[in-house]
């Protein structure tokens, strides 16, 4: 009985570690799939035939949109808590290429700092970031 008394804290936060990181996979997979599709948007739709060149204007509110929120047009909530449009950045090679990246920070459940008793405190947050290039359609 003592050392079951021993191992269920430790077993415990194993569970609770083992929740987190999968509860961060989801999440970054949720940012990889959104940067995918706000770059798939813009391939298809940011060359200007007219110039023959790339019209990063003319895209870029839905670009935004569609990785905050996953649609073109603004949401109540974003795909995933704290995203904003501030985390996305679009840009081009100024000939043939666009790129999206989303950059979050990912906080586990239990807080975003660990207490340091002898000194600064221990972040917990996990910068996540998912990058995506397509050629230009």
């Amino acid at each position: 009985m003592v050392e079951f008394a021993i191992s269920v804290p430790i077993l415990l936060l194993l569970l609770l570690a083992m929740g987190e990181v999968g509860r961060m996979l989801s999440q970054y997979n949720v940012l990889l799939q959104s940067s995918r599709d706000a770059v798939r948007y813009a391939a298809h739709h940011a060359w200007n035939s007219t110039t023959g060149a790339i019209d990063r204007a003319k895209v870029q509110g839905v670009v935004e949109n569609l990785a905050v929120y996953g649609s073109p047009a603004v949401q109540a909530k974003p795909l995933i808590y704290g995203l904003g449009a501030g985390n996305v950045v679009f840009s081009d090679d100024g000939v043939d290429h666009v790129q999206v990246t989303i950059r979050y920070t990912f906080v586990p459940a239990v807080g975003n700092v660990l207490p340091g008793f002898f000194g600064r405190d221990i972040p917990l947050g996990v910068e996540l970031v998912a990058t995506t290039v397509m050629r230009v359609l």
